[in-house]
C-alpha cells in the first residue's frame, strides 16, 4: 500500500531513543540525505509499532508499505511488487535495461535479467519517486521477504544516501534469518520494568500482585504485556508457569485462545492462514469446497484475533496465523492446501498455486512436481535464482522417479543465486549412478564454480576438466566453456600440469571453434614457457574481441587477457573497455567484476593508475555486493599494488594462498613498495616471490624488471639474472613495445657500461607506458649522473619527476628528488595535484567522465547502478576540485 504521512502519531509507550532516531532521520530525508535502517528483535517487541509510528510522523512523505507472509516466501518479487505495484505506469520510464528488468521481475514480459539489475532498477525508481516528495519505505515483517525481493530492496537501500528516501525493514528473530549488510541494524530490547508498568497502567488498573506477575511472566515483551493483561479480566492472580520464551508464552497463548473458538471457526482460520496473503475472494471459493464460509470467521473477529474487510483478511499477528496453522491435524492441512490449489486462477496465480499443491502432496506427486518446474523455471526467466532453485528442490522431492535431474537444475539455480552452500550440498545430492552424462557434467561444473570460491582455484580446474573431458566431441560447445573457464582457473593457480591438460583437451575439440581452441592452446603454452609457443592465435581472438567478431563474455575475457598476455596492452584495453561497456548496456552486474579485474591489469600495465584505480574501486564494491569473495581479494591485491605505487598506506588483502596470480600481484606490489623506499634487500625478496612459480609471462613477467633492480642495489648481480631470460623470451616472442622497453631497460641495468646508455636510449624509443618510461628516464639518469653526466641527467631525472607527479605515481619522486639534490642546482618544485586528475575520489572521476562525454544523471546513473541524485551529489563535490561552476566546461578538460 502507499499513502501520504498523516502528520499525527499515535501514542506509543518506551522506545524514545528508537524514536527520536526515526525523527532524525524523516528530517534528514527532508533535507536530501537517506537513511535505511533494519529494526530487529523477537516477536511481539514492538517492530511494527515503531513502523506505524514512523508513518504517523511522516508529514509530507509519500508512504510506501509492505510486509511479508509467509505463503509467499517462495513466490519470486512478490514483496517487491506488492510495494511498487501502485507505480507500475512509472515502470516504462525508466532507463531500458532497468524498465526490462522490472518488468521481467513482475511477469510482464519473458526477458532474462540478473537479480541485482532488478535492484538497480528499484533504486531508480524510488529516486524518481523521491523527485516529487520524500519517500518513507516501511517493510514489516521482512525474514518471510521472497530472497529475491528482500535482495533488490537492500540493493537500492545500501545507494539511497543521497536522496530523500528512508527505508525502515523489520524482521524477527528466529529460524528464517534476514541478512542485511550494509544497512544498519537496530535489534529492540525488551522493556524494563518501568516501561513496561507504564504500558500496563495504559491499559487497565489490575491490583499490584497481579500487575507484578503480568510484568515477569510477560518478561518485557510489549506484546505479552497486552495480551496477559487482557487475559486477567478480572484482576485473577495467574497460576505459575513454567519459563518460557516471550514468543513461545505468546504462541500458548494465542494457542489457548484458538482452542476456546468453536470447531467450525478453527477450520476457517486454518484455511486462511494456510495462504496469509489477505485474498478474501481465494479463501470463499476454497472455503465453500470445504462446506465452511467467511460466517464462520465472526468468532475470531470479536475475538480480535483476524479482521475482516471488504479488501481482505487479516491476522492480527503473525503468532495467531502459526498457532491457527499448526495445531490442527495433518489431514486439515492437506485439505486446506488442496481446497487452496482448486481454486486458484493456474495464469494469474500459478506460482502460488503450484506451491499449494505441493504442501497437499503426501508422496510423490508428479502433478505438483510439474507444477513446480513450470514456477522455477518462470522465477529463473524473472531472474530469482533462489525462488527456483526451491522450487526445483521440492520437485525432487515429489518426484515419481529418480529426482536427480530436478536437483542439478536446483543447484545451478542455488549457485547463480550465490547460495554456494545449498548449491555444493544439492549438486552432490544429486551425483547418482545412471545420473545422463549431460546432467552429470553440470553437477559437476556447480562443483567445480563453489570449488573456486571455497576451496581454490587448483580443485576448481580439476573439476572443470572432469566436467570437460566425457563432452570434448559431443558437446563441443558446452566443452569450449567449460574449458575456458578451466584455463582461467589453471592461470589463477599458475599450475602447469592443469595447463597442459586443458591444452590437451582443447586440441580434441572437433573443427568449428578453431579461434578459441587455437588461443586455449597458445594462452597454456605460453603459461607454461613452452619452446614451441605462438603468439598468433592469441593475437588472433583479441583481434576478433576487439572488433565485435566474439559474443560470448568468457571468450571476450579470453581475448583481451590474450592481448596482455602478448603485451598488446592498448588493444587489450580497447577490447576490454568495450566488453564492459556492453555489460552495463545489457545489466550483466554479474560478469563486470571479472572482466573489470582484467581491464584493471591492463590500466595498470599501460600506466593509466587513475583508470585502474576507478575501476578497481567499482568492481571491489560489486564483487562484495555479489558474494564474489575470491574475487574481492583478487582486486584488493591490483589495489595493493597501485597503492605501492601512489605511496598510500597498504591495503587490505585476504588469503592469497589458493591464488597464485593475486599472490604473486601482492609481492609484486610489496616489492615494489620497498624498493621505492630504498630498502633494496627486502624487496628483492618479496619480488623473488612474485617471480617464483611455473607460470610465464603473466604478472609474474612484468615483475621482473623491479626484481632485477632491487638485486643490482642489494650488490647481488648474480640474482638479478635469474629470471631475465623469460622477460627476453617474452619480448621475443610479443614483439610487443612494452616487452622490448622493459627488456632493453634491465639489459642496460646489468650492463653499467658504455653500452648502457644505448640500451636506455633504445628502451625510451621502445615506447612503453607512462610509468615504464618514467622509469626508464629514472635509472638512465642515475647512470648518467654516476658517469658524471650531469646536464643529460638532470634533463632525465627532471622528466621521470614530472611523469611521476603527473600519473599520481608518488613513491618513486623522493628517489627522483634525491638524485636531483646530488646534482646540485634548482630543484623542480612539486607541482599542485592537476585540478583535472588530482583531488577527486575514484567515483567521483567515474561521474564526471560520463558527464563530459554528455550523459545525463539520469543516465549516468543507469550505467553505474547508483541514483541520479547521487549522480548530482558525486558532480556537486567535484565542480569545486576541477574549478568550474557548470557541466558545460567539462568538455574542455583533460579528464
Amino acid at each position: 500500500m502507499h499513502q501520504d504521512g498523516t502528520g499525527t502519531a499515535p501514542a506509543i509507550v518506551g522506545r524514545a531513543s528508537e524514536r527520536s532516531r526515526l525523527s532524525r532521520a524523516l528530517a534528514d530525508a527532508k533535507d536530501g540525505r537517506g537513511y535505511a535502517l533494519v529494526l530487529r528483535g523477537e516477536a511481539g517487541i514492538g517492530k511494527t509499532s515503531l513502523l506505524d509510528h514512523a508513518a504517523a510522523i511522516a508529514g509530507g512523505f509519500r508512504v510506501l508499505r509492505a510486509s511479508g507472509v509467509e505463503s509467499e516466501a517462495e513466490i519470486p518479487f512478490a514483496a517487491l511488487h506488492l510495494l511498487l505495484a501502485p507505480f507500475a505506469e512509472r515502470v516504462d520510464d525508466l532507463p531500458a535495461p532497468q524498465a526490462r528488468a522490472l518488468r521481467a521481475a513482475f511477469g510482464t514480459v519473458a526477458a532474462p535479467t540478473e537479480p541485482l539489475m532488478v535492484g538497480a532498477a528499484t533504486l531508480l525508481l524510488l529516486s524518481e519517486l523521491a523527485d516529487e516528495a520524500p519517500v518513507l519505505c516501511l517493510l514489516d515483517d521482512a525474514h518471510w521477504f521472497d530472497r529475491s525481493s528482500a535482495a533488490a530492496l537492500l540493493f537500492a537501500a545500501r545507494r539511497l544516501r543521497s536522496d530523500p528516501v528512508v527505508v525502515i525493514l523489520a524482521a524477527r528473530d528466529g529460524d528464517r534469518p534476514f541478512p542485511a549488510d550494509g544497512v544498519e541494524s537496530l535489534t529492540l530490547p525488551r522493556f524494563d520494568d518501568e516501561s513496561a508498568a507504564l504500558l500496563l497502567a495504559g491499559l487497565r488498573t489490575l491490583p499490584h500482585d497481579v500487575a507484578g506477575r503480568v510484568i515477569r511472566e510477560s518478561g518485557g515483551n510489549p506484546l505479552a504485556i497486552v495480551e496477559l493483561a487482557a487475559d486477567r479480566p478480572k484482576g485473577v492472580l495467574p497460576a505459575p508457569v513454567a519459563p518460557l520464551p516471550a514468543a513461545g508464552r505468546m504462541e500458548e497463548h494465542f494457542r489457548g485462545r484458538l482452542l476456546a473458538l468453536p470447531e467450525r471457526t478453527r477450520w476457517a482460520l486454518l484455511l486462511a492462514a494456510a495462504d496469509d496473503r489477505s485474498d478474501l475472494t481465494a479463501f470463499a471459493a476454497a472455503a465453500e469446497r470445504l462446506g465452511l464460509g467467511v460466517a464462520d470467521l465472526e468468532p475470531a473477529e470479536l475475538q480480535r484475533l483476524v479482521r475482516v474487510t471488504a479488501g481482505g483478511l487479516e491476522f492480527r499477528h503473525p503468532l495467531v496465523r502459526a498457532a491457527a496453522y499448526q495445531d490442527v491435524p495433518l489431514a486439515r492441512r492437506l485439505a486446506a492446501h488442496q481446497a487452496l490449489a482448486a481454486v486458484l486462477d493456474d495464469a494469474r496465480d500459478a506460482d502460488r498455486r503450484a506451491w499449494h499443491l505441493a504442501a497437499a502432496a503426501t508422496g510423490a506427486d508428479e502433478i505438483a512436481a510439474a507444477a513446480l518446474d513450470r514456477a522455477a523455471e518462470r522465477a529463473l526467466a524473472r531472474g530469482a535464482p533462489a525462488a527456483a532453485s526451491r522450487a526445483w528442490e521440492r520437485a525432487a522431492a515429489l518426484s515419481g522417479g529418480t529426482p536427480e535431474g530436478r536437483l542439478v537444475d536446483a543447484a545451478r539455480a542455488a549457485y547463480d543465486a550465490g547460495e554456494l552452500d545449498r548449491a555444493q550440498a544439492l549438486a552432490t545430492a544429486a551425483d547418482a549412478p545412471g545420473l545422463p552424462a549431460g546432467q552429470a557434467a553440470e553437477a559437476a561444473w556447480v562443483r567445480a564454480q563453489v570449488a573456486y570460491e571455497r576451496e581454490s582455484p587448483a580443485r576448481a580446474c580439476g573439476l572443470a576438466l572432469e566436467v570437460a573431458a566425457p563432452i570434448v566431441t559431443t558437446d563441443p560447445d558446452r566443452a569450449t566453456a567449460v574449458l575456458t573457464e578451466a584455463a582461467w582457473c589453471a592461470r589463477d593457480a599458475a599450475s602447469p600440469v592443469l595447463l597442459a591438460r586443458c591444452a590437451e583437451l582443447a586440441r580434441e575439440l572437433p573443427a568449428g571453434r578453431d579461434e578459441v581452441r587455437d588461443c586455449l592452446i597458445g594462452v597454456a603454452s605460453l603459461l607454461r614457457g613452452e619452446p614451441a609457443a605462438t603468439t598468433e592465435p592469441l593475437r588472433a581472438l583479441l583481434l576478433a574481441t576487439r572488433d565485435g567478431r566474439v559474443e560470448d563474455n568468457v571468450e571476450r575475457l579470453l581475448g583481451g587477457f590474450a592481448g596482455l598476455l602478448i603485451g598488446a596492452d592498448d588493444v587489450a584495453l580497447e577490447a576490454l573497455t568495450a566488453q564492459v561497456a556492453g555489460l552495463r548496456d545489457d545489466g550483466a552486474i554479474g560478469w563486470l567484476p571479472y572482466v573489470q579485474e582484467t581491464l584493471a591489469l591492463a590500466h595498470l600495465v599501460s600506466g593509466r593508475f587513475r583508470d585502474a584505480e576507478v575501476t578497481v574501486t567499482e568492481a571491489v564494491a560489486l564483487a562484495t555486493e555479489l558474494g564474489q569473495h575470491l574475487e574481492v581479494t583478487v582486486l584488493t591485491s591490483i589495489a595493493a599494488w597501485l597503492a605501492a605505487v601512489r605511496g598510500d598506506p597498504p591495503v587490505v588483502v585476504g588469503d592469497t594462498r589458493g591464488h597464485r596470480m593475486a599472490a604473486a600481484t601482492l609481492a609484486w606490489a610489496d616489492g615494489v613498495a620497498l624498493l621505492a623506499r630504498a630498502e633494496p634487500a627486502a624487496a628483492l625478496d618479496r619480488l623473488e616471490d612474485a617471480c617464483t612459480g611455473p607460470a610465464r609471462f603473466d604478472v609474474n613477467v612484468r615483475a621482473i624488471p623491479d626484481h632485477v633492480e632491487a638485486a643490482i642495489r642489494a650488490g647481488d648481480r648474480d640474482r638479478a639474472g635469474t629470471w631475465l631470460p623469460d622477460l627476453d623470451r617474452w619480448a621475443a616472442r610479443t614483439a610487443g613495445p612494452a616487452a622490448t622497453a622493459l627488456a632493453l631497460r634491465c639489459a642496460a641495468l646489468l650492463d653499467d657500461g658504455a653500452a648502457a646508455a644505448d640500451r636506455f636510449e633504445a628502451s625510451l624509443r621502445a615506447g612503453a607506458g607512462p610509468y615504464d618510461e618514467a622509469r626508464t628516464r629514472l635509472a638512465y639518469g642515475e647512470w648518467l649522473r654516476r658517469h658524471r653526466r650531469p646536464t643529460t641527467a638532470r634533463d632525465q631525472l627532471t622528466r621521470a619527476l614530472e611523469t611521476f607527479d603527473r600519473i599520481a605515481a608518488h613513491a618513486w619522486k623522493p628517489r627522483a628528488r634525491a638524485e636531483l639534490d646530488a646534482l646540485g642546482g634548482a630543484v623542480p618544485q612539486r607541482r599542485p595535484e592537476p585540478r583535472h586528475t588530482g583531488r577527486l575520489t575514484p567515483q567521483e572521476l567515474q561521474v564526471v567522465r560520463l558527464a563530459a562525454r554528455g550523459l545525463t544523471n539520469r543516465e549516468i546513473a543507469g550505467q553505474l547502478f547508483l541514483s541520479p541524485r547521487t549522480i548530482g551529489h558525486h558532480l556537486y563535490k567535484a565542480y569545486p576540485k576541477l574549478g568550474v561552476a557548470r557541466r558545460a566546461e567539462l568538455g574542455r578538460l583533460d579528464l
